[in-house]
């Protein structure tokens, strides 16, 4: 049933939007593949289908899940849509857990930034205009890998970042409430070490040099999002003090599921977001 519905919604949105996008899908991104992972990730990218002199704006979406669960391919409608509105969109894929922890999530994460920094010229993107957004779980990744200088991103080449509904923006505070057991691989994601639930919260990583933030909040999203965002704003004021969450009325999966349809208001909002901050 779930997946009948996933194809069903793919389908409508090639019917709705595909005229006006070309993708370019399964291109490999990790430069150093790690042998213990049976499929190395790859992603996808959307352009806009008319042809343009003028470099645009990149936005790289990174897919929710919990961790262990999502793919690349499930959000067409995403890139297709944002390359519409002449926004050169890239989604990868990441290992899932239990084959691999947030880690290596991050480090994927960081991989697919950095293959965009040195390839999405040849796509007609700006290399100096990129922007990170994720949903849930990709939220907290494209947060952590950009702000945990472990992972090699220099912040202060990404153009801004948009938090849509993000999980895990201070695991170190919610695992100490809840600690990790089997279910939803969470042991296997976060490890029992309270220095690792530290090390893998984003909040701890705020600074001066902290991208711009936009960030969006669903109003019925689940309790630990809510709290998790209010701790990661508090941090982040003392450097972005205009920063207010956009809360919608809506439950956690339709936060993303509303960039199927085009005329939504969140495609307007964010590329004037990133022509406010270039």
């Amino acid at each position: 049933m779930r997946l009948t519905a996933t194809l069903l919604l793919s389908f409508f949105g090639i019917l709705i939007t595909g005229c006006a996008a070309k993708k370019h899908k399964d291109i490999s991104y990790i430069n150093k593949v790690n042998p213990n992972i049976v499929n190395s990730p790859k992603l996808n990218v959307f352009t806009p289908r008319k042809a343009s002199e003028e470099k645009k704006p990149v936005l790289i979406f990174v897919h929710g899940g919990n961790w262990n669960s999502g793919g690349k391919d499930t959000y067409g409608f995403f890139g297709r849509n944002f390359a519409k509105k002449d926004v050169i969109t890239v989604i990868p894929n990441y290992t899932l857990s239990p084959e691999v922890s947030y880690d290596e999530m991050t480090q994927q994460t960081a991989e697919a930034i950095k293959w965009t920094q040195e390839h999405i010229a040849d796509y007609n993107g700006d290399p100096d205009r990129i922007y990170l957004t994720g949903h849930s779980a990709g939220g907290h990744l494209v947060a952590l890998a950009t702000m945990n200088p472990k992972y090699g991103i220099d912040p202060t080449t990404i153009s801004g970042i948009i938090l849509n509904d993000a999980a895990g923006l201070d695991m170190y505070n919610y695992l100490q409430k809840i600690p990790p057991g089997t279910e939803n691989n969470y042991l296997t994601t976060w490890t029992n070490n309270p220095e690792t639930w530290k090390n893998a919260s984003p909040i701890y990583y705020i600074n001066e040099n902290t991208p711009p933030i936009m960030m969006y909040l669903g109003s019925k999203t689940y309790p630990s999002i809510k709290e998790g965002s209010r701790r990661f704003l508090d941090a982040l004021h003392p450097f972005q003090p205009k920063v207010e969450p956009m809360v919608l009325s809506k439950k956690h999966i339709p936060m993303i599921l509303q960039y199927f349809w085009p005329w939504n208001k969140r495609f307007n909002e964010i590329v004037q977001f990133m022509a406010t901050h270039r």
